[in-house]
């Protein structure tokens, strides 16, 4: 069927030994890949399913579905150099410290939002290396810190990735101190 659409056989392969969630999946399957970057595996997914729909709704609504895994892609797309990474424009990272403690980092994000700085807060625990890693990648500048010894001192930990620097700044003048560096940065971009 595939050439008689008139794709051309060095468009695609056939290969029986693909499986994929055997639990929905009821006939064909697919993964496509980049023929010039074999490397970066599958970036899109997907197949023939007769009773997905019935796990969401009574009716019997058969499909054929596909899924790209966008965040993969990208990552994997800039790894092998294909795109470059514009800065983000997210600014900070609220760091979970304690998966208890997630009420305060969201309650810091808002107050953050609301002074104008783009924020995003880390909702499943991680280890904080892994935190900083990801802001890293992500082009998020700054990362800040507000644990139970923070709180008790009344400041925010700041980690400046670009500088390589952490310090400390009184909690109520966190937002001021983050705007600063944000404009510093702007006007040595602009100059």
């Amino acid at each position: 069927m595939v050439r008689a659409l008139g794709v051309p056989e060095s468009d695609y392969a056939i290969n029986f030994s693909i499986a994929r969630g055997l639990d929905y999946y009821t006939g064909t399957v697919y993964e496509t890949k980049l023929d010039d970057y074999p490397q970066i595996g599958s970036i899109c997914s997907g197949g023939r399913y007769e009773n997905l729909a019935s796990h969401y709704t009574n009716s019997r609504l058969p499909g054929v579905g596909i899924s790209i895994g966008a965040t993969r892609l990208f990552w994997q797309l800039r790894e092998a150099g294909l795109i470059s990474t514009a800065e983000s424009s997210v600014a900070v990272l609220v760091a979970q410290l304690d998966e208890t403690d997630l009420a305060y980092y969201v309650g810091l994000a808002s107050e953050l939002r609301l002074a104008g700085i783009a924020t995003e807060v880390q909702l499943e625990p991680r280890k904080l290396g892994r935190q900083f890693q990801y802001a890293d990648k992500a082009g998020i500048r700054f990362v800040v810190m507000l644990g139970s010894d923070e709180r008790a001192k009344g400041v925010v930990a700041v980690k400046d990735l670009r500088r390589g620097e952490q310090f400390e700044v009184p909690r109520a003048e966190l937002a001021k101190t983050l705007r600063v560096e944000l404009e510093q940065a702007a006007a040595m971009r602009g100059c």
